[in-house]
């Protein structure tokens, strides 16, 4: 651990960049439909309110609107 700050800085410009498992490009088209998908999920549990639809309809449906939101912010960006 004696290395130098610039020895680190140099060591960590040389390796390799990082790259997203989702593209920038389809992280618009993966949250629109995650969103879209999520919404169709949480109609059709509001519909059928049973104990039986809960793991089946309705945590999918948080699962998928909770990521489609996350790529949305990645995607668009948050301007505040």
């Amino acid at each position: 651990m004696d290395s130098s700050l610039p020895e680190v800085w140099q060591t960590a410009g040389a390796s390799s960049a990082f790259l997203p498992a989702i593209a920038k490009q389809s992280q618009f088209t993966l949250a629109f439909a995650l969103l879209l998908i999520g919404l169709l999920l949480a109609g059709f549990f509001a519909l059928n309110r049973s104990f039986v639809s809960i793991p089946l309809l309705g945590v999918p449906a948080s699962i998928t609107i909770a990521l489609g939101t996350v790529y949305m912010f990645c995607a668009v960006g948050v301007y505040v």
